[in-house]
């Protein structure tokens, strides 16, 4: 089965069943949102499994008494930085290098060049950033389980800060950003299950853009070969 069929059967389920999803598929699905490209390669974000249902009780209980919650096998929570630091910056770049066989200086033109983009924007705007790079994992985690015909509710309906003090977040440098069930429909009780998947028309969906209507715009712009820093 391909992708686009695998996605066309996926929906937003709304009630699952409790089975348990075996963990050859669960691992699947994990090393994909492990895979996921990031912005600079900096990876801004960790994944919480949970599977105690003690503790998805407690966090139903702040994420409006969703069902899916409770009844799923496995929670994924993914959480992201906080904002950025030459500390935090540097322990990537240097494990990068390790692992690349590289000195440890490779990547310092590179280093600074994002430190002064991303320190004038503020803490708040940098776990905004953060944020945004967990959620190209947090999609690749729900194509994987599609293709394991694991079903999965993407979820921001839940209060972060309570689920940060629930997670013990708090001081970790982390901020919870969103939530994804798995587990299996119970299509007999499911409302959603039957209806007809709508997306946006392509051809309202999908525009092709040529210079001609692109906006005039001045000359101004960064001359910086991004390139050519890293490598040097």
């Amino acid at each position: 089965m391909s992708l686009l069929e695998d996605l066309q059967w996926r929906y937003a389920t709304k009630k699952m069943n409790g089975r348990k999803v075996p963990q050859e598929k669960l691992d699947y699905i994990l090393e994909a949102a492990r895979m996921a490209p990031s912005s600079s390669g900096l990876q801004q974000y960790k994944l919480i499994v949970i599977s105690d249902r003690a503790l998805l009780e407690k966090i139903k209980g702040i994420a409006y008494n969703q069902s899916q919650i409770t009844d799923c096998s496995h929670l994924l929570v993914w959480i992201a930085w906080d904002g950025y630091s030459d500390a935090r910056i540097s322990s990537v770049f240097n494990y990068t290098m390790d692992e690349r066989g590289l000195p440890h200086d490779t990547m310092d033109g590179y280093k600074s060049v994002i430190l002064n983009l991303y320190e004038v924007k503020g803490q708040e705007w940098q776990a905004s950033h953060a944020a945004k790079q967990s959620y190209i994992s947090f999609a690749m985690a729900i194509a994987a389980a599609a293709e394991q015909k694991v079903d999965a509710t993407p979820m921001e309906g839940f209060l972060p800060e309570k689920l940060d003090e629930l997670l013990n977040l708090k001081g970790s440098g982390y901020k919870s950003t969103v939530i994804l069930p798995l587990g299996y429909r119970e299509a007999e009780n499911d409302w959603l299950v039957n209806m007809k998947k709508v997306r946006t028309p392509k051809e309202e969906f999908i525009t092709e853009m040529t210079i001609a209507d692109a906006a005039e715009i001045g000359e101004d712009r960064v001359d910086l070969d991004l390139t050519t820093i890293i490598k040097k």
